[in-house]
């Protein structure tokens, strides 16, 4: 089962530390950036499950950063948490309005964090902590480690089920060589992109079996999705 990943934006180190070592603690990836500029070009790289977002950060704020998001198509409904010493009703109120989905006031509680993550993926990206993904006429059982399409059982390699879980989170988005490579093999691994079209290839012929309709889009020059329909 492919994490989570969870983006941090804090500039307090020892606060950075804590949240990455409690997240990770409970199998999300995690990565912590200290600037706004940064996480913004990052975002624009490979957008998180969810991001943490500190109100205070240098050279872009928190809140700016937050309105940019939502001004973004691939950004837009990325779920957010707002972190803060700005602990008055009207900078919580400029915090959600702005495009926060929750709100935490500095200092607060890692278990009350944690439950935060843990409420938010639920109800804004429930199929990242479902068991069981459908996209179409296949089914991923993530436990059980199973693919089916149509109820026919889909034998995948480790790889292929990867990939094809990671893409059936995403359905009808369109991802890059490298986003692929960054979020299936891991962004501390080194392969060559053409690596991916070989996997993708032999998802291909696995899940279509040679009868079926084909349901991995291959995009010209931008990369591969998978069919909501």
């Amino acid at each position: 089962m492919i994490a989570p990943r969870i983006m941090v934006v804090e500039d307090e180190e020892p606060l950075g530390v804590l949240l990455r070592y409690n997240l990770e603690s409970e199998g999300y990836q995690v990565e912590v950036v200290t600037r706004g500029d940064e996480a913004e070009i990052r975002l624009q790289e490979n957008v998180p499950d969810l991001l943490v977002l500190d109100w205070m950060v240098p050279a872009v704020s928190g809140i700016e950063l937050c309105r940019r998001l939502r001004m973004r198509p691939e950004t837009e409904r990325l779920p957010i948490i707002m972190l803060t010493a700005r602990g008055e009703e009207s900078d919580r109120v400029r915090g959600l309005s702005t495009g926060a989905d929750d709100y935490l006031v500095k200092p607060f509680s890692t278990p009350e964090f944690m439950a935060r993550v843990k409420a938010l993926l639920r109800r804004a990206k429930p199929e990242v902590l479902s068991s069981v993904l459908k996209v179409g006429d296949i089914v991923l059982d993530r436990e059980s480690h199973r693919v089916y399409r149509k109820k026919s059982e889909i034998r995948l390699g480790p790889t292929e089920f990867r990939l094809l879980e990671f893409m059936m989170r995403h359905p009808g988005r369109v991802f890059s060589r490298s986003q692929l490579l960054d979020n299936v093999w891991g962004e501390t691994i080194y392969i060559d992109e053409r690596t991916v079209d070989v996997h993708v290839g032999r998802l291909r012929k696995a899940v279509n079996n040679g009868r079926m309709p084909d349901v991995i889009r291959t995009i010209r020059g931008a990369g591969y999705a998978i069919r909501e329909d």
